[in-house]
């Protein structure tokens, strides 16, 4: 059995080679098996499902990014005003339950009856299900200076633990699966689906196929919240972005009959995806290198112009001097000549191959002939990012964002590094800065 492709199999991810080897050496200490091939060959379904949990580890609180839970709480009085009887919600991947409990609350504060709301929610995580269906929380889910929820919806367990009241667990059925596959019920039946900081951990195909499933079960006038760093994905795949700030909301770009077609909003002028992995799971970011990578491809010369431009505008992030050259001698002068990105596009390939090394090397060396390549730091983060180096990640980020201020998928990925870094500060700026740039991105 290859035990990688078997777990990027199982749980849809693309996960790195050195993150299940790490998992493999866990499970084998815990067995007390010493021969990786004995282990390997002895691997049953519920050995697999150890290893599943540990590539798989979830972090979140909540109330997290609190302006989604606005957008949707408004969208769910309308239905109800508007004569729904019970609004429909559905919430993938729920880790552990912070995000459901976190739409019912809520709902309550909106004034919405718990009877009127009913909450589905998913994950692959077993582990994460049980801990959902048990709703304490202890200190690390409780974050930010507005903790009144606490006192209406939690009983205090003892220590820094809290149960959420049950009349709020009632309203939510837990249960474990994976969004590619499986039922998710029946089509178009939910009002409202929450589908945040997923789609970062696949490529692709797997990305256009997990939308292709969520859109089939949204009904055509609901309300879909994406992460932040998601919303080019949904906006290439059938969605249109929603005007609720820092919500990123989207609908389904519905063609009535008659109608003229509608303009999908996607981000001008050039169409890239942005991946982060606010979670907190440990997961390789190659898969979101991938999908930047094939998406940014359909709009290289648009990007060489904008990347070539060093404009720094207020409230850019600037590094300390003006970023360096790395010159390192061009093994290829001739694919890095001024206004040939060939290079650059090499560059993307060998990472979304895997070949993280050349892929730097090469990034570097068009570096060298084209110093203001905004697009070239960008990959030097994200491939620092695929290679656990956060503070190297960090730098080059800020490298592209101090040529090019409105970088989106630069803004979004120092933003999840500065939030797992524990700056909350620092990446709410920058995610409310990556919201205006994709704003000022939409056709007019």
């Amino acid at each position: 059995m290859k035990v990688l492709s078997t777990l990027r199999r199982l749980t849809g991810m693309n996960l790195a080679r050195n993150t299940v080897e790490q998992a493999v050496q866990r499970r084998m200490d815990a067995t007390g098996e010493t021969v990786r091939k004995s282990y390997v060959d002895g691997l049953d379904e519920a050995e697999l499902r150890q290893l599943v949990e540990l590539v798989v580890v979830p972090e979140s609180w909540l109330f997290r990014d609190p302006q989604a839970f606005a957008a949707m709480a408004d969208f769910v009085r309308r239905r109800l005003a508007e004569g729904a009887q019970t609004v429909r919600i559905l919430s993938v991947p729920c880790a552990g339950g912070e995000e459901p409990y976190s739409i019912a609350m809520a709902l309550c504060d909106a004034g919405v009856k718990p009877q009127s709301f009913m909450i589905d929610a998913l994950d692959l995580s077993a582990a994460c299900i049980a801990r959902a269906q048990a709703g304490v929380f202890g200190r690390n889910a409780f974050r930010g200076q507005e903790l009144s929820f606490r006192d209406r919806y939690f009983t205090h367990m003892g220590g820094d633990e809290y149960r959420i009241n049950d009349a709020l667990r009632t309203r939510i059925r837990f249960s474990q699966g994976s969004i590619l596959e499986g039922e998710l019920g029946s089509a178009r039946q939910y009002d409202v689906i929450f589908c945040r900081n997923l789609l970062i951990y696949f490529d692709e195909p797997t990305t256009a196929s997990a939308i292709a499933r969520l859109s089939a079960h949204l009904a055509d006038d609901g309300m879909l919240l994406a992460g932040y760093a998601e919303v080019p994905s949904f906006v290439r795949h059938g969605f249109s972005a929603l005007p609720h700030r820092q919500a990123f909301a989207l609908r389904k770009d519905i063609k009535l009959p008659g109608a003229p077609a509608r303009a999908a909003l996607s981000p001008q002028p050039r169409p890239r995806h942005a991946g982060a992995t606010p979670r907190g799971r440990e997961a390789d970011l190659q898969g979101a290198f991938a999908a930047a990578a094939a998406s940014a491809a359909n709009g290289a010369a648009a990007r060489a112009a904008a990347s070539s431009r060093p404009a720094a505008r207020p409230g850019a992030v600037l590094p300390t001097a003006a970023p360096p050259s790395m010159a390192r001698p061009a093994a290829t002068p001739s694919l890095a000549a001024a206004g040939d990105d060939s290079l650059l596009k090499h560059a993307r390939r060998l990472a979304d191959a895997g070949k993280l090394t050349e892929a730097d090397s090469a990034c570097r060396e068009f570096l060298a002939q084209q110093p203001e390549s905004a697009e070239a730091y960008f990959i030097l983060g994200m491939l620092a990012e695929t290679a656990r180096k956060p503070a190297e990640a960090e730098a080059q980020l800020k490298r592209c964002l101090y040529l090019q201020p409105d970088h989106y998928e630069a803004l979004c990925h120092l933003a999840m590094l500065q939030e797992q870094g524990g700056n909350s500060s620092a990446a709410a700026t920058l995610k409310a800065r990556a919201a205006r740039a994709f704003q000022r991105q939409q056709p007019q």
